[in-house]
């Protein structure tokens, strides 16, 4: 069979199974098994078994379930909730005052969260009351909410971080430190675009009486809530960043400050801790069975020779790299707009890092436009991810308003991917410094 015919029925069979529902992890690992059984007969099953292991038994993976712990903790034992309520007594009268809290929150719990839609559930159940209640319209609520949330796959403890380093074969830690440069350039131009609609639109986002609060209240709580948050970020960003610790040792590390303080607010709640635990548990398996799947397909699509040839179509094109570069952006935002980010990391990831190697590009930054695309595919219409939490949280909305409210927001993942495209050391200003 030629790599054309080959390539057209894996996908082929891939949307088949998309589209009548069966999980991602499964589609891949049904397709894996059966083009395996076709290649190599009875050996494929071997070789499917041997792919699973070399995919999980990867010491760079370590740190997954200690982020996803860590995240566990800060929302079950309510630290967060807490952390907010400092915030808003920190913020004064500025336009737009309850968006910007949910893009200071985003950043915030992005490091603690690493996931979109666990970091969009909580923003929306803490402020969208508080925001409505005081007369805030669904584009200044759900919009910067989404947005916001969708910060956690592109700040350090990003579980999406860690999978797509893991898939491109590169270093996780360096990854991890490349993507600070991206997630704080959204998060500004975020903050930009609400205070300036909240002056030229004052009733989207009106003006309203802010209690007043002593210096010396807001340092107390400050300390209390917000500095102890601190101390978990600079355990583990430091650790990392400063060669002192793997990403793996500086997850531990992390995961054990978290426990500490959580026992410390409320003491030693074994039914918290429990559920913590088991929640952890069941969305690392989750990953792990997403990456196995990622992994056979990577090994079916180059056993057919369609990963080198693709490779080969693209690099002889009559095109500059930047013109490539652009092409396979569109791609993924057209992939973006019917297919979970995940999926498309595991039809994607396979082709596009050889294409990205033969054209010179760095490893780190061609990744980093890649998360923000998969970010952007979480909140685009019709089925992004986030889009559904946000509905959940907010079920007295139509999922016109959440579509509506999301589209200026789109427009600046698409910003912000622009400007990096340009400006490559957005990402590789840090990694370059703390290599020095």
């Amino acid at each position: 069979m030629d790599w054309i015919t080959a390539l057209i029925l894996i996908f082929a069979l891939l949307s088949v199974l998309f589209v009548i529902g069966v999980p991602v992890a499964f589609s891949f690992f049904f397709v894996n098994l059966l083009f395996a059984f076709f290649f190599w007969g009875d050996a494929g099953f071997s070789q499917t078994i041997l792919s699973i292991y070399r995919s999980i038994s990867l010491f760079s993976l370590v740190p997954v379930p200690l982020f996803i712990l860590m995240g566990e903790i800060i929302f079950l034992y309510e630290i967060a909730p807490n952390m907010m309520d400092t915030m808003d007594k920190w913020f004064g009268r500025v336009p737009g005052r309850l968006s910007l809290m949910a893009v200071a929150g985003g950043v915030l719990f992005s490091t603690l969260s690493g996931s979109s839609m666990a970091s969009t559930a909580m923003l929306g159940q803490t402020l969208l009351p508080e925001m409505e209640k005081k007369g805030y319209k669904a584009q200044m609520t759900l919009g910067p909410i989404m947005g916001s949330g969708c910060l956690a796959g592109m700040m350090p403890l990003s579980s999406l971080a860690i999978i797509t380093a893991t898939l491109a074969q590169v270093s996780v830690g360096d990854f991890l430190v490349s993507i600070i440069g991206p997630g704080l350039l959204m998060a500004v131009i975020y903050a930009l675009y609400i205070i300036v609609r909240a002056k030229l639109q004052p009733h989207l986002a009106p003006v309203y009486a802010v209690e007043s609060v002593s210096w010396g209240e807001r340092i107390r709580l400050a300390l209390k809530y917000v500095a102890p948050m601190g101390l978990i970020i600079v355990s583990v960003i430091g650790l990392i960043t400063s060669g002192v610790a793997t990403p793996t040792e500086a997850a531990a590390v992390g995961a054990l400050v978290c426990c500490v303080l959580a026992f410390i607010y409320k003491g030693f709640r074994f039914d918290i801790f429990k559920k913590a635990v088991v929640q952890s548990l069941k969305v690392t398996v989750m990953i792990f069975v997403i990456l196995s799947g990622a992994t056979g397909f990577s090994e079916i699509l180059a056993y057919t020779g369609a990963t080198q040839h693709i490779v080969n179509l693209v690099t002889n094109l009559h095109m500059s790299p930047l013109g490539i570069l652009i092409m396979m952006q569109i791609i993924l935002l057209v992939l973006g707009t019917f297919l979970e980010s995940l999926a498309i990391m595991m039809i994607t990831i396979p082709i596009y890092m050889p294409i990205a190697t033969s054209l010179g590009f760095d490893p780190y930054w061609f990744l980093a436009v890649f998360l923000i695309n998969m970010e952007l595919a979480t909140i685009s219409p019709p089925y992004g991810l986030v889009l559904f939490t946000m509905k959940g949280v907010a079920p007295h909305h139509t999922m016109t308003d959440v579509f509506r409210a999301s589209v200026p927001f789109n427009l600046l993942d698409v910003l912000a991917l622009v400007l990096i495209m340009v400006f490559p050391g957005i990402v590789l200003f840090l990694p370059h410094l703390f290599a020095t």
